[in-house]
């Protein structure tokens, strides 16, 4: 529903924390990359003083987009229409066809709220937006105990257009009881008799005791987080600790942009490392064909509306946030 969609992009991604980026992205004085949400264009930089920004990729002159490419440092952005040029924390540098700098709200291009969590970059686009600890708290306190995250650097990043509305997907991703028949060897990997999935705040987890070829169980065992209301987050402790993040956006009511992202310590994968990244690519592919038969049926006569089974709780638990957050209850929908 077109309408539906709409109201999604305002009141959930435009008033949510959505993960932008990657501190490993914005290292050095100048770097910055540009991130869409819900249609809205974003820049995230590190100006001179070595501070994080966020605003929009919007030239507060005539409404402009501003920056063209996805990454790269500079000194100055620089709008193609008018020359009007800007500082890498978005603040005005040289307005030609005005000949001062003095123009009010027209001076900076608009800032968007910011935070960095265990360097991940977050981001709000609503401006009364309460502070991460405020409303991811519980999952905050939940990834204190990988010590190792700050030292991760985003190594590789795979994007997929799906055919898929976005809710479509992420109730793909909280339930597993299609995983027996969809993943192999995803079930030869973990234990699927002993699968669980957590329900907490705004968050779950879900995880499993790996078994190795012996059939032994191993101690350090992964952790799958979906976290309200579009990122997904894989843990692998162990010596080479690493972790996966997996970014749905919506384009179109039956339209979606997924980003996973691999973050390892150093830029050289190992070969270990290579499989696991050929492991989770395998998973997704097998879970696009999926989700994208399933949207195929929502449009047919003969489907109304599905029915949950005992263990697709976390399904309900999502739904539940969802309608929370777009008042189905005051009949907004």
């Amino acid at each position: 529903n077109p309408h539906i969609f709409e109201e999604e992009k305002k009141r959930i991604f435009q008033d949510s924390w959505i993960l932008a980026g990657h501190i490993s992205q914005v290292e050095k004085p100048g770097d910055f990359f540009t991130f869409d949400i819900a249609d809205q264009p974003l820049i995230i930089s590190r100006d001179k003083n070595n501070e994080l920004n966020a605003f929009y990729n919007i030239c507060p002159h005539r409404g402009t987009k501003v920056e063209k490419n996805e990454c790269g440092n500079k000194k100055v952005f620089t709008c193609t229409y008018h020359g009007w040029t800007f500082h890498m924390n978005g603040k005005l540098n040289r307005a030609p066809n005005f000949g001062t700098n003095e123009l009010g709200n027209h001076s900076c291009m608009p800032q968007v709220k910011l935070e960095v969590f265990q360097s991940m970059i977050f981001i709000n686009l609503n401006p009364e937006a309460r502070p991460m600890e405020e409303t991811y708290g519980e999952f905050m306190a939940n990834l204190e105990k990988y010590t190792f995250l700050d030292s991760l650097k985003k190594v590789r990043v795979t994007q997929r257009i799906i055919d898929a509305n976005w809710k479509a997907v992420i109730d793909n991703y909280l339930e597993c009881d299609h995983c027996k028949i969809a993943h192999p060897e995803f079930s030869k990997t973990f234990d699927m008799k002993n699968y669980h999935i957590d329900l907490h705040g705004n968050f779950s987890c879900q995880y499993s005791e790996l078994t190795n070829k012996s059939g032994e169980q191993q101690e350090d065992h992964a952790n799958f987080y979906w976290v309200w209301p579009n990122l997904m987050v894989s843990i692998y402790p162990g010596k080479e600790g690493n972790m996966t993040t997996s970014q749905i956006l919506p384009l179109a009511p039956d339209k979606s942009l997924a980003i996973y992202s691999y973050y390892f310590k150093s830029d050289e994968i190992s070969e270990e490392q290579e499989e696991l990244i050929r492991f989770v690519d395998q998973v997704r592919l097998e879970d696009f064909d999926l989700v994208e038969l399933l949207q195929k049926g929502f449009h047919t006569n003969a489907f109304k509306h599905g029915v949950y089974s005992p263990t697709e709780y976390a399904l309900k638990f999502f739904h539940n946030l969802y309608e929370e957050a777009m008042n189905v209850k005051e009949g907004m929908l």
